[in-house]
């Protein structure tokens, strides 16, 4: 047996060539994922306008649909509205600019309106936790007053 490794050399070597394996479930096995919680949207905030691309999509959409009732596919319409998009001048693009413009006026008149009602419903809040504070002071001031009139009349006894 001469020439032959210690047992103890062949494992460290052993150890150095062997690739470690992960579970069949990958880093995540047995673990649940992360999930990360979202902001609930307030329903009644009101939406962002289109723009103008967007605005003149929408009467696009019927034009093309008129001009080939059969197609059904989404991404076509995408395509040709984006297309005839680009191949129009300024000129012709000023009404749907226009529209899009008075569309953002009135949402930014909606979201000051918005913003207002939601300062004035936080500031309802504080105000109602301020009320609730104080009551709480008042009662624990109320309790000390009494438990110590308590323990003078049990000295006296």
């Amino acid at each position: 047996m001469k020439g032959a490794k210690p047992k103890a050399e062949t494992r460290k070597a052993d150890n150095k060539l062997s690739v470690k394996r992960k579970p069949a479930g990958g880093d995540r096995a047995g673990k649940k994922p992360a999930k990360k919680e979202k902001a609930v949207k307030d329903p009644n905030k009101p939406k962002r306008p289109a723009s103008a691309f967007f605005v003149f999509m929408e009467e696009f959409r019927k034009q093309f649909k008129e001009k080939h009732p059969n197609n059904k596919s989404v991404s076509v319409v995408g395509k040709a509205g984006g297309d005839k998009w680009k191949s129009l001048s300024d000129a012709e693009k000023a009404p749907y600019v226009a529209k899009a413009e008075k569309r953002k006026t009135e949402y930014n008149k909606n979201m000051d309106a918005y913003n207002k009602k939601q300062a004035e419903g936080a500031d309802a809040a504080d105000d109602d936790e301020e009320s609730f504070d104080k009551s709480k002071s008042e009662v624990s001031e109320e309790e000390e007053d009494d438990s110590g009139e308590e323990e003078e009349d049990s000295r006296r006894r």
